[in-house]
């Protein structure tokens, strides 16, 4: 169920909601495009006892990016962050949450995403959280930025996954980029590399936008 709470005034088409999840009400925002949507895209936060919320900076550049490129685009926050209820379940009940949004939305806006693409979209611990929803929802695309597969063991990409774009910095210290690189070797996973970037993209979101936009725009 959506409970509305208020529309965003210099964006009409972005509106604010709580979502029922399994642990109680969770904070979302849903970005609708002016033409017909594409897909609908889904994009989970970083972690949320380090400051992880869905306003996080990398978070709002694929949530721009994605309703440029025409998606119906959801961020929200995990239970226990900003306004949403519930506490941290060390990522098990994240999992959850990610499903939660994705097929309430789906139910509610059922005539306009029935027969689109799902893209799952995450930033570091959110990422990680991501691959996992994806052994469940099998996404067209995905979006992982800088995604912390050691301490959530993640699965690889799934084979039914068309599209799946992951970005690391180089000069990332919380997510190792030899890690990556580890977790994508068995399956030849290709990484995007951002030279000079670190783990929260300062100075390199423009970048980060370009290449998400070159990467789907013909894809669509």
């Amino acid at each position: 169920m959506l409970t509305h709470i208020e529309a965003d005034d210099l964006a009409p088409v972005t509106q604010k909601f709580f979502i029922d999840g399994p642990a109680g009400k969770l904070e979302t925002v849903l970005g609708e495009p002016q033409s017909i949507p594409k897909g609908l895209a889904v994009i989970a936060h970083p972690h949320p006892l380090h400051g992880g919320a869905m306003d996080n900076k990398v978070v709002h550049t694929l949530f721009t990016t994605l309703l440029e490129l025409g998606f119906l685009t959801a961020k929200f926050n995990f239970r226990g962050v900003g306004l949403s209820e519930g506490q941290f379940d060390h990522g098990n009940g994240e999992i959850d949450d990610v499903v939660a949004v994705t097929q309430t939305i789906r139910d509610q806006f059922s005539h306009q995403v029935a027969d689109i693409p799902l893209l799952l979209a995450g930033f570091s611990f959110g990422g990680a959280i991501q691959l996992h929803v994806a052994e469940r929802l099998a996404p067209e695309f995905l979006i992982l930025v800088a995604p912390s597969v050691v301490n959530l063991q993640a699965p690889p990409v799934p084979e039914t996954t068309q599209c799946a774009l992951i970005v690391q910095g180089d000069k990332d210290d919380i997510v190792l980029p030899e890690t990556v690189l580890t977790w994508a070797e068995p399956a030849s996973q290709p990484i995007v590399f951002i030279p000079g970037a670190e783990h929260f993209f300062h100075g390199k979101l423009v970048i980060l936008k370009q290449l998400i936009r070159n990467y789907f725009s013909h894809r669509l």
